[in-house]
């Protein structure tokens, strides 16, 4: 009988940008289990929440994630906005669907120039840096940064799209159509992708309901779900665009429906560029107070349905705040869609559902078989200091002592 080995991929891997543990269990070149372990990036952001006022949480919770850095604000207000019953004026609304999307632009752009990089198209990789370039400058005209756009508050956005600003984001988009129509063709007609990527880490549409998978990982694989079309919020109910879904649900077919949404999200920022043109008002309704409550927000980031609720006890803070992206839901189908395969495509599957670990945060210290806490915070504080004492012991570097009595 074949002997079954094991091929870890992490905790740090160059083809993963962030910490995570992936266990192949192979038997020869074949994969035939997975092992996956998260958790190496938390940070307590739930926690940090309930000592930060409304305001701030908004700007806490932006540095959840790079690159989807304005998902889970908008998904963080419109929970706050739900505790507190939150008018959102109009104009407000266009410019929350106007941002969002041009960061789906600049988060499928990124994915599409790292998968040309894995797959050894480095061309296709310096291309899509290019254009993605001329994108993240038009972000940092529109609201001052080329990441972490600071512009959703409770109520509104913070800052107003001017009229001349508007021709620049046109010309860009003009310009952008050409090479996303490069990128599509290069995917539809070059037959070494097509080598590569057809009928690898295939999930089916049936894997996707069982793991409740979310996003294009879902869409690939023909299930046709988009919160911004089943729960229409910002301005997504009042402008025209199409859900893209794909069948074969492999990684080919992941790259389809990520080049598809660009012209879907190119077709979504013109018109609300349009309707900006002529639509007033305000952009903020100026809440003063959030109501004793509990409230949900959901928004379709870039890779899936990122999730917030947040309950308020009358305070200027949130009690209790709760975050569920979609990399929690979608990373788990690794251990479908690499079953089989080669140990050459399970780098290419792990990355197909464009993974954000830091999304992903979660530490408990639990036994398995009782599910009683082991430790708090305070324990593994202490368990950190112990550990870096005794590596410089080890390493014999140099440095003030820790206080290991303190708790605190």
């Amino acid at each position: 009988m074949p002997r079954t080995a094991i091929i870890p991929i992490g905790p740090y891997h160059p083809l993963q940008e962030e910490p995570e543990f992936f266990k192949l269990h192979v038997e020869g070149e074949t994969v035939v289990g997975l092992d996956i372990e998260l958790g190496y990036n938390h940070r307590g952001i739930e926690k940090l929440s309930e000592s930060k006022t409304f305001e701030q949480t908004v700007f806490l919770v932006e540095r959840i994630c790079g690159i989807c850095s304005t998902s889970h604000p908008i998904a963080c207000v419109q929970a706050i906005e739900d505790a507190g019953n939150i008018a959102v004026p109009e104009r407000a609304l266009y410019i929350r669907s106007l941002i969002g999307e041009l960061e789906r632009l600049h988060s499928h752009l990124l994915w599409l120039g790292l998968a040309g990089h894995f797959l050894g198209f480095n061309t296709v990789w310096m291309w899509v840096w290019r254009y993605r370039e001329d994108l993240l400058d038009i972000m940092e005209l529109l609201t001052g940064n080329r990441n972490h756009y600071a512009m959703m508050k409770p109520g509104g956005v913070r800052r107003d799209i001017r009229r001349e600003d508007i021709p620049a984001v046109r010309k860009m988009l003009d310009g952008l159509k050409g090479p996303l129509a490069l990128f599509r063709d290069a995917v539809a007609e070059d037959p070494v992708i097509h080598a590569r990527l057809k009928d690898v880490g295939v999930l089916t549409r049936q894997e996707v309901i069982d793991y409740c998978a979310l996003g294009p990982t879902a869409r690939a694989s023909g299930v046709a779900i988009d919160v911004r079309r089943d729960h229409p919020h910002a301005a997504y109910g009042l402008v025209e665009w199409d859900v893209c879904v794909e069948h074969n649900g492999d990684v080919f077919d992941k790259a389809v429906v990520r080049i598809r949404e660009m012209f879907e999200s190119v077709r979504i920022v013109a018109q609300c560029l349009d309707r900006l043109e002529v639509v007033g008002g305000p952009i903020d309704s100026n809440p003063k107070e959030i109501p004793p409550g509990e409230g949900i927000g959901h928004y379709e980031a870039p890779r899936g349905e990122v999730f917030h609720y947040v309950r308020s006890d009358g305070g200027n803070r949130p009690a209790r705040h709760k975050v569920r992206a979609p990399s929690y839901m979608n990373v788990p189908t690794d251990r479908a869609a690499v079953l089989g395969g080669s140990v050459s495509d399970a780098t290419i599957v792990l990355a197909a559902v464009d993974p954000c670990y830091c999304c992903t945060e979660r530490m408990a210290a639990l036994d398995a078989s009782t599910g009683r806490r082991l430790m708090g915070a305070k324990e593994l504080l202490r368990l950190s200091w112990e550990k870096t004492e005794r590596l410089k012991r080890e390493l014999g570097a140099e440095g003030p002592k820790l206080d290991l009595a303190r708790t605190e």
